[in-house]
């Protein structure tokens, strides 16, 4: 099995995201996102760092409430 995106938390302005993650070992992690309306490629990773594992979605949600400022501000559509 493959890592596989369970959600897609996206800002007000449409243009960065929150993926939260199921990793092939089944834990958790989240990742930030970013687009450009002038880039076509879409969707890009923020970061190629190691990600934090979490050992539920709940956890890695939480986690990434914390660490994303606009999730924690309300700027979010979940």
């Amino acid at each position: 099995m493959k890592s596989l995106v369970l959600a897609s938390i996206e800002d007000t302005t449409e243009d960065r995201c929150v993926d939260i993650i199921r990793l092939i070992d089944g834990q958790f992690a989240y990742r930030g996102c970013r687009r450009d309306p002038e880039d076509p490629h879409g969707w890009r990773y923020l970061s190629d760092a190691a990600l934090c594992a979490f050992d539920t979605e709940a956890a890695a949600r939480k986690a990434a409430g914390q660490a994303v400022g606009w999730m924690d501000d309300g700027g979010d559509r979940a």
